[in-house]
C-alpha cells in the first residue's frame, strides 16, 4: 500500500452509530451517500463536472502522478432531532414503544432512481430511530445546494383507510412503524424508445411484519410524493433488512425481481414480484403505458430462523448467472443463488469468517460493514467492523477464501495489510496494536480496484468517555492493487456498449470509474490514443428510426402534453444517443488532460464528431416532431421553427436532415404567412440592439464585438438570469416555466415565446450534449 496513492483522506466530524452495508451508497445521480447519527451528507466527485464553482475538498495523500487530483463537492441532508410522530400519543398500548424516539438518529437510507423529479434528479427516503420515513429531493443546485423534505411518508402511512375484517388499532401502528427501506432500480421493459414509465419500487418493511410497497408520483407544484400500491403480509416477526435483486427482463413488456427480506427472528425469504407494461392508447407521438404488477407471496425461505441477528443483506449481480444473495450472520457469510446453469451452482452456501490479527480488535464475529464484487477477477470483497478484509473468491462458480493462482495478490491477508497501511498512513501521529480502525461502511468506487470506506479511529482498552462532538470519522478512497491499460481500456468498451438508457442513470454515475482512471492513473499519455480509437466507434443512429405520426387535431392541451411527451421520449429514450453522450464527456475529459499538442488535436477531432453526431441526431428528432404538427402552428412559433431548419441546412449537415427539414420548411410557407420583420433568425445584440445573425449555435457575436451564449436546446441569445447550467459540460439553457418565479414569462426573448419553446424546455430535463443534470447558480 506504501507505493499507491490515497486520493482521498477527509475528516468528518460525526458520529455513526452502527456499522451497515448502507452506510456509504451510489445514487444513480453519481452522487456518495455517507449516513451519520443526525445527517446525510452527500459528496459528489469531481471528474467530469465543469462549471465555475470549485470542487470544496481535495485532500490526497501520497498522490504525486495524478494529472488532476480526486475533489469533492459536499452538501447534506440535515433532519431534525426531534420526533414527528409521538407513537405513545397514538396509541398507548405497550407493542408501539419507541425506544428510538429517546435520541433520534438516522438509521437508514435509500436512494431512488434517477429522472424522477422535475428536474430530472433522484430522490432520498430516510428512516430514522423513531421509526419515521421522509422523502428529501434537492432544489436548484444539487451538488452544493439545499435538500428540502418533501413528504412526511409516516404521516401519510398513518392516514392510509382500515382494511380488514380482523382490523385492530395495535397493527395499524404497527404497519406504520418501519424498520428497513429499499428502492429498486429501473426495469428494462426491452422496449425503444424508453417509455417514460417510472416502474421503480420503494419497499418498506414494518414492525408488523409486513412489506408496503410504494411508487414516485410527479407532483404538481411540488418535487412530488411515493404513494402505497400494495402490502404483502410475510411474518409475525419485524422486517429489518430489505434487498432488491436486478430486474430481469422476461419478455418484451415484462420484467421480474426478488425483494429478499430478513426477519427479527434470523430468518430469511423472497418475495417474487414481476412487473408488465400494458399498452392503454395509441393515439399521440408516443404510445401511452400503464403497470401491471403482480405481486407474489412467498415464494421461498432462504433460512429458518435461529434466532441470530442478521447484519448485512445485499444482492451480486454477477453477468451470465442468476445474482447471488449475500448475508451475514455472526462468524458467517451465507450466499445463496436460484439454480442458473449446469456449471454455476445454487442453493445455499456457508463460509466462516477467518480472524485477521491486526488489532487489539481484530474479531470473526464483528458486523459487516461493506461488500464489493469485482467483475474482472469474479471476487467479493467483504469489510468487517474491525478494521479487516475478506475476500471470496470465484463466487459465481465455487465461492471459497481460497484465491486462485491468477489472484495471488488479492488475498483476505494482503487487502487487510493494505487497509490497515492507509489507516496508518492517514493518521499522523501513527498507529499503534491498541489502535483499532472502526470500520462502519465501504463501497466501491470504480468495481475495481479502487475503494471509498468510513472508519474512526479508537483505542477499545481505554474506557474514557467520548462526548459526541469529539468524535471524528475519516473517509478515504484509494487502490488496493493496479490497473493495467488493458483492463482500463476493456472498462471503457464495456461501458460505452453494456447499458440501457431506460435505467435513467447520470452519465456520471456510468463513467465514475473511467473518468476517475483517465486523470488519476498517471499515464494518461499512453491510453489517450487508445481511447480516442474506442471513441471513434460511432453506435448506429437511432434518430432515422424515429417515427412521429401526424396530428390530426388543432392545438389545445392535449397536444402539449403528447408533444411535452414525445420530446422527453425521443431525446432521452435511445441508447445510440446516450452513447454519443458518453463518448463526448470521455472526448472532452481527454481534452482537457492532453498536454501534447497533436494529441490534443485528435481529442478536439474526435470531440468535434461526436458533438456534430448529437446535433444531427437532435435536429431530425425537432424536425419531425415540428412536420407532424404543421397545421397547428401559430405565427408566434414561425421563428422557432425556422431556426431549426436553418441549423439543419449548416454547413455539414446530412443530406437527408438538410432535405427533410426544407420539406419542413416549405409545410410552413403554404400554411402560415410569414412576416419577415418577426422570422427570429436575426436577433437584437442586447448590448447595442444591433442585429445579430444565426450563423454559430453556441455563441452569438454582434458587429461591436460583444458576445454572448445561446441556449443549448433552443440557439436563442441567453441575456436572462433565468438560466441553468449543466454540471458535465457548462453548456446552458432557458429555465423552463415550472422552474421560474416569473408568471408573466417576460424573460423570455420575444421569439422564444412560443407554446412548443416552453414544452421543450420542459422536456429536456437534462443537457441534450452530455445527458447530466442542470443546476441553477444564481
Amino acid at each position: 500500500m506504501s507505493q499507491l496513492p490515497i486520493y482521498t483522506a477527509l475528516s468528518v466530524p460525526t458520529v455513526i452509530t452502527h456499522p451497515s452495508v448502507r452506510c456509504l451508497q451510489w445514487s444513480e445521480d453519481g452522487q456518495l451517500c455517507l449516513v451519520t447519527k443526525s445527517s446525510v451528507h452527500i459528496l459528489t466527485p469531481d471528474p467530469g463536472i465543469n462549471f465555475n464553482t470549485p470542487a470544496d475538498i481535495k485532500t490526497p495523500i501520497g498522490d504525486h502522478h495524478s494529472d488532476r487530483p480526486l475533489g469533492w463537492y459536499r452538501t447534506m441532508i440535515e433532519t431534525t432531532r426531534g420526533q414527528t410522530h409521538s407513537w405513545p400519543g397514538i396509541y398507548q398500548g405497550w407493542a408501539s414503544l419507541s425506544l428510538g424516539s429517546l435520541d433520534v438518529s438516522i438509521r437508514a437510507v435509500a436512494c431512488s432512481p434517477s429522472g424522477l423529479t422535475s428536474r430530472g434528479r433522484c430522490v432520498i427516503v430516510v428512516l430514522n430511530s423513531n421509526m419515521e420515513v421522509s422523502l428529501w429531493a434537492a432544489g436548484k443546485n444539487h451538488l452544493k445546494g439545499e435538500w428540502s423534505n418533501i413528504q412526511d411518508v409516516t404521516g401519510d402511512i398513518l392516514d392510509l383507510p382500515a382494511v380488514g375484517q380482523d382490523f385492530h388499532e395495535v397493527s395499524r401502528i404497527l404497519g406504520s412503524q418501519v424498520m428497513s427501506i429499499a428502492w429498486s432500480s429501473q426495469p428494462h421493459f426491452g422496449i425503444y424508445p424508453a417509455p417514460l414509465v417510472d416502474a421503480s419500487v420503494l419497499a418498506v418493511g414494518t414492525r408488523a411484519g409486513s412489506v408496503k410497497l410504494f411508487r414516485f408520483q410527479d407532483g404538481t407544484g411540488s418535487e412530488g410524493t411515493v404513494s402505497l400500491i400494495h402490502e404483502v403480509k410475510i411474518s409475525e416477526e419485524w422486517i429489518t433488512h430489505l434487498a432488491w435483486s436486478p430486474w430481469i427482463t422476461l419478455s418484451e413488456g415484462k420484467c421480474e425481481s426478488l425483494l429478499a427480506y430478513t426477519t427479527g427472528d434470523g430468518g430469511v425469504g423472497l418475495v417474487r414480484i414481476s412487473q408488465a407494461l400494458r399498452l392503454a392508447s395509441v393515439l399521440g407521438f408516443v404510445p401511452t403505458y400503464t403497470l401491471d404488477v403482480i405481486y407474489g407471496q412467498k415464494t421461498e425461505v432462504v433460512f429458518s430462523p435461529d434466532k441470530q441477528v442478521i447484519p448485512a443483506l445485499d444482492w451480486v449481480a454477477v453477468p451470465g448467472r442468476n445474482p447471488i444473495l449475500v448475508y451475514s450472520k455472526p462468524g458467517t457469510i451465507h450466499l445463496w443463488s436460484s439454480s442458473s446453469s449446469p456449471i454455476h451452482w445454487h442453493g445455499d452456501r456457508v463460509l466462516f469468517i477467518r480472524a485477521q490479527r491486526l488489532s487489539i480488535g481484530s474479531s470473526a464475529f464483528s458486523s459487516v460493514s461493506g461488500f464489493s464484487y469485482v467483475k474482472q477477477s469474479d471476487l467479493l470483497i467483504v469489510a468487517l467492523f474491525d478494521g479487516s478484509l475478506h475476500v471470496i473468491h470465484n463466487i459465481s462458480t465455487e465461492p471459497s477464501w481460497t484465491p486462485a493462482a491468477s489472484d495471488g495478490h488479492v488475498t483476505s491477508e494482503a487487502l487487510s495489510q493494505a487497509f490497515r497501511a492507509s489507516f496508518a498512513e492517514a493518521t499522523p501521529a501513527g498507529v499503534e496494536y491498541v489502535d483499532v480502525n472502526r470500520t462502519s461502511g465501504l463501497v466501491s468506487y470504480d468495481s475495481y480496484s479502487t475503494l471509498t470506506w468510513i472508519y474512526e479511529s479508537l483505542r477499545p482498552s481505554d474506557f474514557s468517555y467520548k462526548h459526541e462532538a469529539r468524535h471524528e470519522c475519516m473517509l478515504l478512497t484509494a487502490p488496493f492493487w493496479h490497473l493495467d491499460d488493458a483492463t482500463i481500456l476493456r472498462a471503457a468498451q464495456e461501458t460505452l456498449v453494456q447499458f440501457h438508457c431506460a435505467t435513467r442513470s447520470a452519465p456520471l454515475h456510468r463513467l465514475r470509474p473511467l473518468l476517475l482512471h483517465l486523470c488519476n492513473t498517471g499515464h494518461f499519455a499512453k491510453l489517450c490514443p487508445h481511447f480516442l480509437e474506442v471513441l471513434n466507434q460511432v453506435p448506429p443512429d437511432d434518430s432515422t428510426a424515429v417515427v412521429v405520426p401526424t396530428w390530426p387535431q388543432g392545438l389545445g392541451a392535449q397536444l402539449q402534453l403528447q408533444l411535452r411527451r414525445s420530446f422527453a421520449t425521443h431525446l432521452f429514450g435511445w441508447d445510440g444517443l446516450l452513447s454519443l453522450r458518453m463518448r463526448l464527456s470521455i472526448a472532452d475529459m481527454c481534452w482537457r488532460l492532453c498536454k501534447d499538442p497533436e494529441l490534443r488535436v485528435g481529442c478536439g477531432q474526435v470531440a468535434q464528431n461526436q458533438l456534430a453526431g448529437i446535433s444531427y441526431r437532435v435536429l431530425r428528432i425537432l424536425v419531425r416532431h415540428l412536420t407532424a404538427i404543421v397545421t397547428a402552428l401559430a405565427p408566434s412559433d414561425v421563428p422557432f421553427v425556422l431556426r431549426i431548419v436553418v441549423q439543419s441546412q449548416l454547413a455539414g449537415s446530412p443530406l437527408d436532415l438538410a432535405c427533410e427539414a426544407e420539406a419542413l420548411s416549405n409545410k410552413v410557407n403554404a400554411a402560415i404567412e410569414i412576416d419577415p420583420m418577426i422570422a427570429g433568425l436575426h436577433e437584437l445584440c442586447p448590448a447595442c440592439h444591433i442585429e445579430v445573425p444565426l450563423q454559430d449555435i453556441t455563441q452569438a457575436t454582434c458587429p461591436n464585438g460583444h458576445s454572448w451564449a445561446r441556449c443549448s436546446v433552443t440557439s436563442f441569445i441567453l441575456s436572462t438570469s433565468m438560466v441553468r447550467t449543466c454540471i458535465g459540460c457548462s453548456r446552458k439553457a432557458l429555465l423552463p416555466a415550472s422552474q421560474s418565479l416569473d408568471a408573466d414569462e417576460a424573460w423570455l426573448p420575444v421569439a422564444a415565446r412560443s407554446w412548443i419553446v416552453k414544452e421543450l424546455l420542459e422536456a429536456v430535463q437534462r443537457c441534450l450534449f452530455c445527458g447530466n443534470s442542470f443546476v441553477g447558480i444564481v
